[in-house]
């Protein structure tokens, strides 16, 4: 089984990352910032602007690091991306499942089931905990029309109407998602997603840690051989890692959404862990970044129940176990994927 090491997050802006011996070096001209050791890491995350040393990089390869590279927004830049590994065989067998809509219809069929189970559970949960401070009636109702969604998505037969499906569901369970808020109901009001830019709180947090487990997506597939951007439900477009997005689909409301809503109900953030632009868009502080980073660590190293392999694993590690079921599906050694069910 695969250890659940550290990711190093970098948010001093002008800090640049260098190698020396066995270790990353953060380092602000010539003031050392801070040292780790590589074999303690699984990952690299850098928010600076000065980037990184081309030793670094090529020891982050060597070692199987995920280094990847964000603006000082949160918005994903570039990773560094070494030797595929796995066998030629089994990419060729994704591209052949990519290729076939029937083929790769039955694996994101079973994706979208996950995310409409998870999502339906993470309402489930709120109104089991707190039925007396929320609108019970309105969460329930959008708890049955994402059953029905769900009933719809498995008996789906062509990838634009199970698109449709989860498109409804979403519009669902984003519609009540601001009950599930309990506290600061001003700083931390929700009336759905919105994108690009984000703008209000909730938004900030949502699309911040979307890309940081896509990119824990991409490095689970390269991990076990697969190519992120040949996709099975996402369209393929030059630079989008389509299979991460895939594969994020169903881990969406239980590793980011119900992350989100505790952070907010705990108080982990607050009303000045956020920053307004002119423009409108709204953005974490240093401090509240700081704060929800350190959160989401404690919450990877959480033991959860595999509902597939039924073993006990850091919650940081469902990405990987799941990027291999997936693996062991498209060669052939499982009768179809099993996406990961939370309850």
């Amino acid at each position: 089984m695969r250890h659940l090491l550290n990711t190093l997050y970098i948010f001093t802006e002008d800090a640049y990352l260098t190698l020396d011996g066995e270790n990353v070096v953060a380092k602000r001209g010539d003031e050392e910032l801070g040292r780790i050791p590589l074999h303690t890491l699984e990952s690299i995350m850098s928010f600076s602007y000065s980037g990184a040393s081309p030793a670094l990089m090529g020891a982050c390869v060597d070692r199987g690091i995920a280094l990847s590279f964000f603006n000082t927004r949160g918005k994903f830049l570039a990773g560094v991306q070494g030797r595929s590994k796995g066998n030629v065989l089994l990419r060729k067998a994704q591209y052949a499942i990519s290729d076939n809509e029937a083929d790769s219809l039955s694996i994101a069929r079973n994706s979208i089931v996950g995310k409409l189970f998870n999502g339906r559970w993470v309402l489930e949960r709120a109104l089991r905990d707190h039925s007396l401070r929320i609108d019970a009636n309105a969460v329930k109702r959008a708890s049955e029309r994402m059953k029905e969604s769900l009933l719809h998505a498995r008996e789906c037969e062509s990838a634009d109407s199970l698109r449709g499906i989860e498109g409804d569901a979403a519009a669902e369970y984003f519609g009540v998602f601001d009950h599930l808020i309990l506290r600061d109901k001003v700083t931390f009001h929700f009336e759905g997603r919105v994108r690009r830019p984000p703008t209000d709180a909730v938004n900030a947090m949502l699309s911040l840690f979307y890309t940081v487990l896509s990119r824990d997506c991409a490095s689970a597939l390269e991990g076990v051989g697969l190519d992120p951007y040949v996709g099975l439900l996402h369209v393929d477009r030059p630079g989008r890692q389509s299979l991460a997005l895939d594969m994020m689909e169903e881990l969406r409301p239980i590793l980011v959404d119900r992350f989100v809503v505790t952070a907010i109900n705990n108080r982990i953030v607050t009303a000045d862990s956020f920053l307004v632009r002119e423009t409108g868009e709204v953005r974490l502080s240093d401090e509240g970044r700081k704060s929800l980073f350190s959160f989401w660590q404690e919450r990877k190293r959480e033991t959860v129940l595999h509902p597939f392999l039924k073993e006990k694993m850091p919650r940081g590690l469902v990405p990987f176990v799941q990027a291999q079921l997936l693996a062991r599906c498209i060669r052939g050694d499982l009768d179809g994927y099993p996406p990961f069910l939370w309850k």
